[in-house]
């Protein structure tokens, strides 16, 4: 199956189990075009060993999700479980050190701490995070320059990855609440461990 045909599998889904629609046109990179962090599926066919980048979002009753989730086929190696290992410790930091009042500047630069700790930091070249809502990118940005601080009823999403140029890359993505007390809820449900298809 290629990336693209993928695509048309899942979009076909989103609506038979409900969605209004797509929140923006899914993204689905397999192999090497895992390492692009805003790549866009092609014909290339989904091979044996290959990181499947799975990063897609519904619109519900006006409302839109974002999540993004990194599959591997086959067979995993020890760099490939690695790279997935360290991403995933990087967004339950992020979750953890997402609090009302503190800064949002806060959670990219923990959840980035992980990355860097592990020799994987100039791999990872995106902000952490946005507001979603009515749009699939709203405010608050979250990313490592950003002052502002965290209230009570933001949503926003937590997204880091590690992109590794000609080799392949993992991104893990949940959405997150801010709820009364002022702690994160996380919004998305679909299991962040390992899955080897």
């Amino acid at each position: 199956m290629t990336e693209l045909e993928l695509v048309a599998e899942l979009e076909y889904l989103m609506r038979k189990f409900g969605a209004d629609g797509p929140s923006f046109a899914s993204i689905i990179l397999s192999g090497e075009n895992a390492a692009l962090p805003h790549g866009h599926p092609s014909m290339r066919k989904i091979e044996h060993g290959d990181f499947v980048l799975i990063d897609m979002g519904v619109i519900k009753d006006g409302y839109c999700s974002d999540i993004t989730r990194t599959f591997i086929v086959g067979e995993a190696t020890e760099i490939q479980r690695e790279i997935y290992d360290t991403v995933l410790a990087s967004t339950l930091a992020g979750i953890k050190a997402a609090k009302a009042n503190i800064p949002l500047k806060q959670v990219d630069l923990t959840a980035r701490a992980v990355i860097e700790n592990k020799g994987y930091g100039e791999y990872f070249n995106n902000r952490i995070g946005h507001g979603l809502g009515i749009e699939v990118h709203e405010e608050p940005s979250v990313h490592a320059a950003n002052n502002n601080l965290i209230t009570t009823g933001m949503v926003f999403t937590i997204e880091p990855g590690i992109y590794i140029p000609k080799y392949g890359g993992v991104r893990i993505e949940d959405n997150v609440y801010i709820n009364e007390l002022g702690e994160a809820e996380v919004l998305t449900t679909f299991p962040r461990k390992l899955q080897i298809l």
